[in-house]
């Protein structure tokens, strides 16, 4: 049996043709960088989602350390599937386990300096064409809020 929809509270009485037109090309230009970020992976020698673990990593537990379990809960993965991501990017000399210093009972992944570097590298070229899709994305962003 399918789940039913729920609706947005604040929510325009009806579905304009210009609605369907910007978000069809919101969905689209987030598949396009989604394609952009993968290509740049791949040249740069990493699957995509070993690039997007990395990231996350870099991102999130730069401060305070990440586990695998908070990269599954990041991914939406199932904890054994982010083990089996986490233990390719050891083997691939990118990612290191260490013991958290305040609980020893928890591991804390860190990137290692050839991560760091592909990293550096993949975050520049992001960055760039983020800011040449910026201009559009905002637009198209307004449309779609426009009635909110």
């Amino acid at each position: 049996m399918a789940a039913t929809l729920q609706l947005p509270a604040r929510m325009p009485k009806q579905m304009r043709e210009k609605d369907y037109v910007a978000l069809a090309a919101f969905r689209h230009a987030l598949r396009e960088f989604e394609a952009f970020s993968e290509d740049e992976a791949r040249k740069a020698g990493l699957p995509p989602q070993q690039h997007q673990a990395l990231l996350a990593i870099r991102g999130f537990g730069a401060k305070t350390g990440m586990t695998v379990g908070d990269l599954a809960r990041h991914f939406l993965l199932r904890p054994h599937t982010a083990v089996g991501l986490v233990n390719r990017m050891v083997r691939a000399g990118l990612v290191r386990r260490k013991p958290d210093p305040d609980d020893r009972r928890r591991v804390l992944l860190t990137l290692t300096p050839r991560a760091d570097r592909v990293l550096i590298a993949l975050s520049m070229t992001h960055l760039a064409e983020i800011r040449r899709k910026a201009p559009q994305l905002n637009e198209l962003l307004n449309q779609l809020s426009a009635d909110l």
